[in-house]
């Protein structure tokens, strides 16, 4: 279930990210500008779009895989790709209602609209420097954590 932020704008849950990610590096950078921020979070990765869809599906070794508040999205990785995802995600009406950042080293104009096109809830390009990088992680995290209203999980999947 999904614990809105109260009055103050705090949550008194974890924000539940979903960070579908191919690059080691990446993830290191966005596990640590997570911890910095200093809010609640509840921090699942995975590799590829394929193990991206078992976990939001509950399949395979993701069978007690939480549903997340957020998903954080690169669109370039192996097997299935960030494009597929997005699309699959936002065409699953148990899934669609679930907040997708595209979070990629791509500006492409091409790729910024075909993402919004499918229905992405924000499209950001990677920072290069690590002390933007770290803001921008933070700021997604506040505004998806603090100010927003998210959806609460569909009953047979809490």
């Amino acid at each position: 279930m999904n614990t809105a932020a109260d009055a103050t704008g705090t949550r008194s849950a974890a924000l539940r990210i979903l960070l579908v990610e191919d690059d080691p590096a990446d993830v290191a950078l966005i596990e640590n500008a997570v911890a910095v921020c200093g809010l609640p979070t509840e921090l699942h990765q995975v590799g590829d779009g394929e193990e991206a869809m078992a976990f939001l599906n509950r399949s395979g070794a993701h069978t007690n895989a939480p549903r997340p508040d957020l998903v954080i999205l690169d669109l370039n990785m192996p097997r299935m790709n960030g494009r597929e995802v997005l699309s699959a995600v936002k065409s699953d009406d148990q899934l669609k209602a679930i907040p997708i950042v595209v979070f990629t080293t791509s500006g492409g104009d091409a790729d910024v609209l075909a993402s919004y096109s499918a229905h992405a809830n924000a499209y950001v390009t990677k920072p290069v420097d690590l002390p933007t990088f770290e803001r921008v992680i933070s700021d997604i995290h506040r505004f998806y954590g603090n100010i927003a209203s998210l959806p609460p999980a569909p009953p047979d999947l809490g």
